[in-house]
C-alpha cells in the first residue's frame, strides 16, 4: 500500500468517524429528553391550567399526569378491542399518548377515527398498503390521526409564532416522512408565552420546552360537542 491511498484511507477513516459522531450527537439532542420537566416543573405547570372544567383544560390535566407513567417506545401491530381498544399500558408510541388523553375525558378517537375511515377511506393515507380500516391501528397512525382533525375542521395555521398557539392544542411534524410525530401542546412551568409539549419521542412521555423541535406541519384545536 503506497503512501497516498494510506493518506486517503485515513482521511475516509475520520470522515466516516466524524459522520457517525454527528448523527450520535443528533440523535442524542433530538430524541433523548434531555430537557425533559422535572416534577417540580410539571406541577408549576398546572397552575397555568383554567379550573373551569372544559374538556381543554381536562385534556391539560390529562396530559401532564402522563408525565408520571413509564411507557416503552412500541409501535408493534397488535390486535386489540373494539371500541376503547388500547395496547397494553406500559407501552406505546406518540400516537398513544393523544389517544389516552383524551380518552381520559371521555373522547374515544379509536371509535371516532374508524367510523370517519368507513365513511371516507379515500381521503386517508394510502401508504400502509390497505384496502379498508383497520380498527387495531389507524387510529395510531400520526398520518391518520393528523386528516382525522383536519376533516373535523378543526385546523389552525401552522406557524412558528408561540403566541398562535394554546395548551391543549395538537401538533404534529413530519408527515410526509418517515417519522411522523404529534404532540399536545401543555403550559409551560414558568406560564411563558412559548408553550411546550407533551409527547413520547422514544422514551416515555414527556413534557418539554420542544414546540418548535421540528417544524410544525398540523395544528388543532379540536373539542367535540358530544362524547363518547
Amino acid at each position: 500500500m503506497n503512501q497516498r491511498t494510506k493518506s486517503l484511507l485515513k482521511i475516509l477513516y475520520y470522515a466516516v468517524l466524524t459522520g457517525l459522531v454527528g448523527y450520535f450527537v443528533w440523535l442524542l439532542v433530538n430524541y433523548f429528553p434531555l430537557l425533559a420537566a422535572s416534577p417540580k416543573e410539571v406541577e408549576s405547570a398546572r397552575a397555568f391550567v383554567p379550573k373551569d372544567g372544559s374538556l381543554s383544560s381536562q385534556l391539560i390535566f390529562a396530559a401532564l399526569d402522563r408525565t408520571k407513567l413509564k411507557v416503552s417506545y412500541d409501535g408493534t401491530y397488535t390486535k386489540i378491542g373494539y371500541p376503547n381498544g388500547d395496547v397494553q399500558a406500559t407501552i406505546g408510541v406518540c400516537a398513544d399518548e393523544v389517544i389516552r388523553c383524551y380518552r381520559i375525558i371521555g373522547i374515544d378517537l379509536q371509535k371516532l377515527v374508524h367510523e370517519d375511515m368507513a365513511k371516507h377511506f379515500e381521503d386517508y393515507p394510502k401508504r400502509w398498503g390497505l384496502s379498508e380500516p383497520d380498527t387495531n391501528i389507524d387510529h395510531r397512525r400520526v398520518p391518520n390521526l393528523h386528516q382525522f382533525f383536519s376533516r373535523q375542521g378543526a385546523s389552525l395555521p401552522a406557524t412558528q409564532n408561540a403566541s398562535d398557539y394554546l395548551a391543549g392544542d395538537v401538533v404534529t411534524y413530519g408527515i410526509t416522512g418517515i417519522h411522523p410525530h404529534i404532540a399536545i401542546v401543555v403550559p409551560s412551568p414558568a406560564g411563558k408565552d412559548r408553550p411546550w409539549i407533551l409527547h413520547n419521542h422514544g422514551f416515555g412521555p414527556h413534557m418539554e420546552d420542544q414546540l418548535f423541535h421540528r417544524t410544525v406541519e398540523g395544528h388543532f384545536r379540536w373539542f367535540p360537542i358530544t362524547r363518547n
